[in-house]
C-alpha cells in the first residue's frame, strides 16, 4: 500500500485529506506542521508528501529544501491557500512536483496524486534497473593485479580526467570505462560506447559528430552524433587504435575546445563529455608508423589504466567462476551449480588466450554439458571446443 504524508497546519484540511486517501486505499500520516513534518520523514519512507505553504515555524517552501535531501527521490505536492504565481514558481523551481491552490479541487488532487505515484513508481524501477546493470558491469576480483586498476579508477573517478585503457582483447577494458562513468559526477548522465573498430572509416564521423539532411546520399534527415547524446555524462571510445586519421583530427579539435560539427554542416555545437578510450594496440608503435596522431594520444592519456590479461591473475579465478555460474544458471532460469576445487584448480592451469571472455564462455558451456557438480574432468572434456 503506498503511503502518503499530509503536512498542513489546519486540522480540518489534515482530516479531509486522511478520510479520501484512506478511501482511496492509500496509507496516509499526518503532521500539523514543517518540524513534525521533517521529523516524520526522518523516521519513514514516503511515497509523496502533501505540503502546505503557510505554517507556523518553518513554512512549506523551507520545508520542501529539507524534504529535498533527506528523501529526493518522494514527490512533494504544495498546496497553499495563498497561491500566486511567484509561491508556484518558486515551488517548482525547488524541486517541487506539483502546486495546488485551496480550496483543493479533490480530483485535481487525485489526478495529481496518481501522476506523482507512477513518477515514484518509475523512479524506483529505474534504480532497480540500474542495479541489476551494475551487477551486470560488476568487476569481479581482489588479486593485486586487478585491485590495482579497482583502485586507480576509483581515485580518477570523481574528476573529468580523461583516461586511456589498455589490455588484451576480452579483458574487460569496458566494465573499467563504466565503472568510472558509474562513480563520478556524471553517474546520472548517459554513458555512450562507441566501437570505433566496428564502424567503416566513411561512416565514423558521422557516428561521432552526427549529420545535417543532404549531406550524403542516405542522409535523409538531420542526426545527432555520439558527441551531442554523450552530453553531460560520458563518451567510451572503444578500439579508439583502429579509428582513421581523419576523425582523429576531429575528435582532436572536439577534445580541444569542446566543439563539434556534424557532417554536412558550419554551425559549431557545444558539448560537455568526458571522454574515455580504450584500445588493445600499442599506440605508441602505431604513432611510429604513422597511424595514429600523437597530439591525440597525449590528449586521451592524462591517465592510463593497463587491463591485466587472465593468465595474470590466477588467484580470481574462483571468484570470477562463482560470480559467471550465478550469472548464467540466472538467466537460463536454472538451478545454480556447484564447482569442486579440483575443476578451479584445472581452471587455473589453463591459458586464456581470450581472457575473461573466453573465460565466460567457457563457464557457460560447463553448465550446459555438465551435472549439478562440475568436476575437474568436466573441465578437461569440455573446456575447449571440440576439433
Amino acid at each position: 500500500m503506498s503511503k502518503i504524508l499530509v503536512i498542513d497546519d489546519e486540522r480540518s484540511i489534515r482530516n479531509t485529506l486522511k478520510d479520501i486517501l484512506e478511501y482511496e486505499k492509500y496509507e496516509v500520516d499526518l503532521a500539523e506542521d514543517g518540524n513534525k513534518g521533517i521529523e516524520m520523514i526522518r523516521k519513514n519512507e514516503y511515497d509523496i508528501i502533501l505540503c502546505d505553504i503557510k505554517m507556523p515555524g518553518i513554512d512549506g517552501i523551507e520545508a520542501l529544501e529539507k524534504i529535498q535531501i533527506l528523501s529526493p527521490d518522494s514527490p512533494v505536492v504544495m498546496i497553499s491557500g495563498h497561491g500566486n504565481i511567484d509561491t508556484a514558481v518558486e515551488s517548482i523551481k525547488k524541486g517541487a512536483y506539483d502546486f495546488i491552490e485551496k480550496p483543493l479541487d479533490l480530483n485535481r488532487l487525485l489526478i495529481t496524486i496518481r501522476n506523482a505515484m507512477d513518477k515514484s513508481n518509475l523512479i524506483t524501477e529505474t534504480k532497480v534497473l540500474k542495479k541489476k546493470v551494475s551487477k551486470k558491469y560488476e568487476i569481479v576480483g581482489d588479486s593485486p593485479a586487478i585491485s590495482k586498476v579497482i583502485s586507480m579508477a576509483d581515485k580518477v573517478a570523481p574528476t573529468d580526467a580523461r583516461v586511456l585503457i589498455t589490455g588484451a582483447n576480452g579483458t574487460g577494458k569496458e566494465l573499467v570505462a563504466r565503472r568510472l562513468h558509474e562513480q563520478s559526477n556524471r553517474s546520472s548522465g548517459p554513458f555512450i560506447e562507441v566501437n570505433c573498430a566496428a564502424i567503416p572509416s566513411e561512416l565514423i564521423e558521422s557516428e561521432l559528430f552526427g549529420h545535417e539532411k543532404g549531406a550524403f546520399t542516405s542522409a535523409v534527415k538531420q542526426r545527432k552524433g555520439k558527441f551531442e547524446q554523450a552530453t553531460g555524462g560520458t563518451l567510451f571510445l572503444d578500439e579508439i587504435g583502429d579509428m582513421s586519421l581523419s576523425a582523429q583530427a576531429k575528435v582532436l579539435r572536439a577534445l580541444q575546445e569542446n566543439i563539434i560539427t556534424r557532417v554536412g554542416g558550419d554551425k559549431a555545437i557545444k558539448v560537455d563529455v568526458r571522454v574515455v578510450a580504450a584500445t588493445n594496440k600499442n599506440l605508441r608503435t602505431e604513432i611510429e608508423e604513422g597511424h595514429f596522431r600523437e597530439d591525440l594520444y597525449h590528449r586521451l592519456s592524462v591517465i592510463l589504466i593497463e587491463v591485466p590479461s587472465l593468465n595474470e591473475r590466477p588467484d580470481d579465478i574462483p571468484s570470477l567462476a562463482s560470480h559467471f555460474m550465478s550469472q548464467i544458471c540466472a538467466e537460463y532460469g536454472m538451478p545454480e551449480k556447484s564447482i569442486t576445487e579440483e575443476a578451479i584448480e584445472q581452471l587455473q592451469k589453463m591459458r586464456w588466450t581470450g581472457n575473461i571472455r573466453e573465460f565466460r564462455n567457457v563457464i557457460e558451456r560447463l553448465i550446459i554439458l555438465c551435472d549439478k557438480s562440475i568436476t575437474s574432468d568436466d573441465v578437461v572434456n569440455f573446456a575447449r571446443p571440440l576439433k
